[in-house]
C-alpha cells in the first residue's frame, strides 16, 4: 500500500522543537538539538506538524510503504546514535507495542559490534519509570504517555472492568464494558498495533454505540472496534488504507459493519467493500442495519 510519511531536513531543522507539539501520535521528538521521527509506525502522514516548522524543515513522501519492520528500523537506526535508540524503543513501549520491543531488542542484544554506545545504558534508559513532574495524577491512575504526542492516541490494551467508583467513592456495579483498546477511532488506530493480529473487527458508525443499550455485551464483546461517520469525516482514502492494513497485515478474521439506518450511513459498508477489493485476502464482511430508536432492523452476510 501507498502511504505518506514525513521527512525532516536535517540541514534546515533549528532545533526549535515547534513542531513537536503538532504531531499527535508522538512520532516527533526532539533529539541532540533535531527534531527526529523517532519511527515511523507511528506517523500517520497528515503533515500536522508541517505548518509549526518556521524553517520549511519537514515535508510529506508519498510512497510504497511495506509492512513494518522493527528489525531494519532498528538497524538504521543505530547510525543516529543511542539517545535516538532510546526515543525510539521508549516510543514503542509506550504504545504497548510489545513485540516489535522485543524484536528490536533482541537485534541489538545480537548485533553489539554494529554500534559504540552501551547497551546496558540503553535498556536501563528504556526500563526507567520516572514520573512526570508535570503529572497532577493522585498515584492511583495508569502512569501517563510520555512519548512527546497526545495522550489519547497512544495505543493501550486493557482487560474489562465490571465495577465502577461514583464520586462519593462507594463501590457500584455498571454495564460492563467490553473495549479492549484504545484509540478506537479510524483515522486514530494503528493497524500495525498487536491487539488487531487476528482479531474480529466491529467497524461501527459514530452513533451506533449511543442508540443501543446492549452494544457492548451483544455486538462488540471479543471484537477489536473501529468508530467513523461516513457523512461527516474527513479524508476517506485514509480509512480505506487503514482497513486495507488491517486485512492484509493484522490479518483480521472477520469485519462486522454496523451502520444506522439512514442512507448517509451506507457509506461505511462501501470504504470495507472498497478496502476488500484492494486487499490480497479476503475476508466475510457482516452488515448490520440499526435504527434510530436502537433495533437491529437487518443482519445479513455481503
Amino acid at each position: 500500500m501507498k502511504r505518506d510519511i514525513i521527512t525532516i531536513d536535517r540541514d534546515k531543522c533549528n532545533g526549535c522543537g515547534i513542531c513537536i507539539t503538532g504531531c499527535h501520535e508522538g512520532a516527533l521528538q526532539l533529539i541532540d538539538g533535531k527534531a527526529v521521527l523517532v519511527s515511523d509506525l507511528m506517523c500517520d502522514g497528515l503533515g500536522a506538524c508541517i505548518g509549526d516548522c518556521p524553517e520549511g524543515a519537514i515535508s510529506i513522501e508519498h510512497r510504497e510503504a511495506e509492512a513494518y519492520d522493527e528489525v531494519l528500523t532498528i538497524s538504521k537506526m543505530v547510525a543516529n546514535g543511542k539517545n535516538t535508540v532510546i526515543a525510539h524503543l521508549k516510543h514503542l513501549k509506550d504504545y504497548n507495542e510489545t513485540e516489535y520491543l522485543r524484536q528490536g531488542i533482541e537485534w541489538l542484544l545480537a548485533n553489539k559490534n554494529k554500534y559504540d554506545f552501551d547497551l546496558e545504558e540503553v535498556l536501563n534508559a528504556v526500563n526507567a519509570h520516572e514520573k512526570d513532574e508535570s503529572c497532577e495524577c493522585t498515584g492511583n491512575e495508569e502512569p501517563k504517555h510520555s512519548g512527546g504526542g497526545c495522550p489519547g492516541s497512544a495505543a493501550l490494551s486493557f482487560k474489562n472492568a465490571a465495577k465502577s467508583t461514583s464520586t462519593n467513592g462507594a463501590e457500584q456495579i455498571s454495564g460492563k464494558s467490553e473495549l479492549a483498546h484504545w484509540p478506537v477511532q479510524l483515522h486514530l488506530i494503528n493497524p500495525n498495533s498487536s491487539h488487531f493480529k487476528g482479531s474480529n473487527l466491529l467497524l461501527a458508525a459514530d452513533c451506533v454505540a449511543f442508540t443501543m443499550g446492549n452494544f457492548h455485551s451483544e455486538y462488540l464483546k471479543g471484537k477489536t472496534l473501529a468508530i467513523a461517520c461516513p457523512k461527516l469525516d474527513s479524508n476517506k482514502e485514509s480509512y480505506v488504507e487503514k482497513i486495507t492494513a488491517l486485512i492484509d497485515r493484522a490479518q483480521i478474521d472477520t469485519i462486522t459493519v454496523m451502520r444506522m439506518e439512514v442512507p448517509c450511513c451506507g457509506g461505511l459498508l462501501q470504504l470495507a467493500k472498497m478496502a476488500m477489493d484492494r486487499a490480497q485476502r479476503k475476508v466475510p464482511i457482516k452488515l448490520i442495519t440499526v435504527s434510530n430508536r436502537g433495533d437491529v432492523l437487518d443482519t445479513r452476510w455481503v
